[in-house]
């Protein structure tokens, strides 16, 4: 394990050294580390540092978006979207209501553009894993 350590460490200051070279910066307060690992407790978490300052190993991070959670089982992720898409479908229950609501394309339209778009985004990442988590 400490031989990935050191080629990590050695893969984080060469982007450190890019970013110096070519006008960018890394924040070290605002990096954190994932150990991605489907088996618990056999390996140790990594020392990473970004000029002398440790990078703090967190269970999960959000990436463009999705959450990425350390055995890949994206249920942060899932759980956030479905909460987001059910408080979008209780907006489209609102505006379907029989008397004055909005008729059947345009309420289409609505789920396609509000909660369609967000379950797509990202779909490749945790595609099959969502469908037991989004059913119940």
């Amino acid at each position: 394990m400490r031989l990935i350590e050191r080629q990590l460490q050695t893969a984080v200051n060469n982007v450190v050294k890019w970013c110096d070279t070519n006008g960018h910066s890394i924040s070290p307060s605002k990096s954190c580390c994932v150990h991605f690992c489907r088996k618990r407790g056999i390996h140790p978490d990594p020392e990473i540092r970004i000029r002398d300052i440790q990078i703090p190993v967190v269970p999960d991070v959000r990436f463009l978006g999705i959450i990425f959670d350390r055995r890949l089982t994206f249920l942060p992720h899932i759980l956030q979207l479905r909460k987001r898409c059910e408080k979008s479908l209780n907006l489209l229950k609102v505006l379907s209501n029989t008397s004055w609501g909005a008729d059947r394309t345009s309420l289409l339209r609505v789920y396609q553009a509000i909660v369609l778009s967000r379950i797509d985004y990202g779909c490749v990442a945790y595609g099959r894993r969502a469908t037991l988590l989004l059913k119940t």
